[in-house]
């Protein structure tokens, strides 16, 4: 049976594969019907090194996704393009507009370290996504998520630069890559940041089809147990088998998973892998 592996290149900790490198930071090898994505590229030179010592040939790649702009998800892109030939990198709309973050009386910079300019010189295929794009048969490129569910707001603290100034970022750039398995969609995503409801509900609603599996960064490090819960319950109602919590995802939600039960969890840190089987027609 043909599969579906995602393997994690890069997280904020070490889990069983000691020999790698961790950082503040997100980065997924997905292999699909002999092709394979990266999605996202963590901070540093270090996503580069773990894929080595895995064996992973990121010379190989057929495309590069971006989730969105910050150095986190996006910084190590730079270190990528320069030691490998990309080919094409999708992101979502005005990925390039500078990030921000208030951090008491000043402006902390969170953006990815290069501009359009930059592709262009190495001599790599942008294509930002506006709805909905389908990469390959099975793999789709999904932004503009509507935002419906009132707990899952953006704290005040992220800003992104514009004409008009610094103004709250919306984080109309995100982006998340949802893949066609035997047993449904496999969502990842970099943050988050619109509301994980938000964006499975709009997956699912999109592509007619239910969601069985959620790997990536979720965002409820800094949310009270009013909102974990209300997030947990409502993407086992949904259907989500299977969350893969690493990132910006937090102890606490792990914590409350753990102790409540009711849906299965699991940290993938650098080097961890997940099977899925994927459908032949694809």
């Amino acid at each position: 049976m043909r599969m579906l592996q995602i393997t994690a290149l890069m997280d904020d900790q070490l889990t069983g594969r000691k020999d790698l490198l961790c950082e503040h930071g997100l980065s997924v090898h997905i292999s699909y019907h002999g092709k394979r994505i990266l999605f996202d590229c963590g901070s540093s030179e270090k996503t580069l090194y773990n894929a080595k010592k895995l064996g992973i040939d990121l010379r190989k790649l057929d495309a590069v996704v971006l989730s969105h702009s910050h150095y986190d998800h996006a910084g190590g892109f730079r270190y990528l393009a320069e030691q490998y030939a990309v080919r094409r990198v999708y992101t979502g709309p005005g990925f390039f507009a500078p990030k921000y973050a208030r951090s008491e009386n000043c402006f902390r910079n969170l953006s990815a370290g290069f501009d359009s300019r930059f592709l262009e010189e190495k001599g790599i295929v942008h294509l930002p996504v506006e709805g909905l794009a389908e990469m390959i048969p099975g793999v789709h490129v999904i932004s503009g998520f509507p935002r419906r569910e009132p707990m899952e707001t953006i704290p005040e603290r992220f800003l992104r630069l514009t004409e008009a100034g610094l103004v709250p970022d919306d984080f109309r750039d995100e982006i998340c890559l949802a893949l066609e398995t035997g047993e449904g969609l496999v969502l990842l995503v970099g943050c988050a940041h619109p509301g994980i409801l938000n964006m499975v509900n709009h997956v699912q609603a999109l592509l007619g089809k239910p969601i069985c599996a959620v790997f990536g960064g979720i965002h409820l490090a800094e949310a009270d147990t009013r909102r974990m819960e209300y997030t947990v319950v409502a993407l086992g109602q949904l259907g989500v088998a299977l969350l893969g919590l690493n990132h910006c995802s937090g102890d606490s939600v792990e914590a409350f998973i753990r102790q409540r039960g009711g849906i299965t969890f699991c940290h993938p840190g650098p080097g961890d892998c997940l099977f899925f089987p994927t459908v032949t027609d694809v």
